[in-house]
């Protein structure tokens, strides 16, 4: 993306697209080129025709094609929720730069801490993207592919290029990223492969916090767990999911009758308690491996995160104890 010129008198903006941001949708792209100014105002100026591309009306489900004009009117954006104020700290930055599990010129996989947010806001300075955009300032185009609860660890994707990004989310939609996590669940689980296809509705809760729920109007989704271990009162479990909904694996496996432990939002509150005493101080959830053919290279990628030391623990003296 370049700016052709500036009409200082009436603050009209236009802007050259470049192969990089060919292929997005009109609406994503003023998102990100007026942060801070909200969807319904963004939607309101596609809506009234303020936004053109190559001088004619569009839609928001218009993609931008290489070399297209887009005229941008003069609108006021308003300071982000969290501001971009200051270095990343330091902690931040070495314990970031010590999950870096793999890195080329398109693409960075970590194994994003417990903790540590994928973005910033409600409060959090620092997330995942807004840490690496300062450690990797060259790489314009940083975005995240996928995203990861705070309290969940394990493989997180961020794409350095928007062909990158758009070429990472087709194979996401077709299913071609085979990503697999690991919890340990509240109970004695069977053994073998338990396929769980159960439809999840999100809803907002009056205090703004977000539920999901099992709900036949709600999206497909399926998950494939698999017995790993089994302990006294726990069973260490391997998530295949198919489809990537929001707390997909926790809802389902509390749908079964076998929430994950360390779960404060839908587990079970004695058994989180019997295995705080454990040293479970955090969601017993990790994305332990993910697999997909590099849609640049035809290079096949397996990545796998290990588990942290606390987690380790926990697991050696279920063994123990069992």
């Amino acid at each position: 993306m370049s700016e052709l010129k500036l009409n200082k008198s009436s603050g009209v903006r236009y802007l050259r697209v470049d192969r990089e941001d060919a292929g997005q949708r009109i609406d994503n792209f003023l998102l990100r080129v007026l942060k801070g100014v909200p969807k319904s105002r963004i939607y309101r100026l596609l809506r009234k025709g303020e936004v053109r591309v190559n001088k004619g009306r569009i839609g928001p489900p218009y993609r931008l094609q290489a070399d297209d004009e887009v005229r941008i009117p003069p609108v006021r954006q308003e300071q982000e929720a969290v501001p971009d104020s200051g270095e990343v700290p330091r902690g931040l930055r070495a314990q970031l730069e010590q999950a870096l599990l793999y890195e080329d010129d398109r693409l960075i996989v970590l194994n994003k801490p417990s903790g540590v947010a994928v973005h910033g806001g409600s409060g959090i300075r620092f997330g995942v993207i807004e840490a690496f955009r300062q450690m990797r300032p060259h790489a314009g185009g940083l975005e995240l592919v996928h995203r990861l609860d705070r309290e969940t660890s394990g493989c997180l994707m961020l794409a350095k290029r928007r062909s990158a990004l758009r070429a990472l989310h087709e194979c996401l939609r077709e299913g071609a990223v085979e990503k697999k996590y690991l919890a340990l669940l509240a109970g004695k689980m069977p053994r073998g492969s338990i396929p769980v296809e159960a439809a999840l509705r999100k809803q907002q809760l009056q205090g703004g916090e977000r539920m999901v729920k099992v709900a036949d109007e709600g999206k497909a989704s399926r998950t494939v767990f698999r017995t790993l271990e089994r302990y006294p009162g726990a069973s260490l479990v391997e998530a295949d999911i198919a489809t990537g909904r929001t707390h997909q694996i926790r809802v389902h496996s509390a749908h079964l009758g076998h929430p994950v432990l360390g779960d404060s939002k839908y587990g079970e509150r004695d058994a989180n308690r019997r295995l705080r005493q454990l040293g479970l101080k955090r969601l017993f959830l990790h994305a332990h491996s993910l697999r997909l053919r590099l849609p640049w290279s035809e290079e096949e990628l397996v990545v796998s995160a290990p588990l942290s030391d606390d987690l380790r623990q926990v697991l050696q003296r279920l063994e123990r104890d069992g």
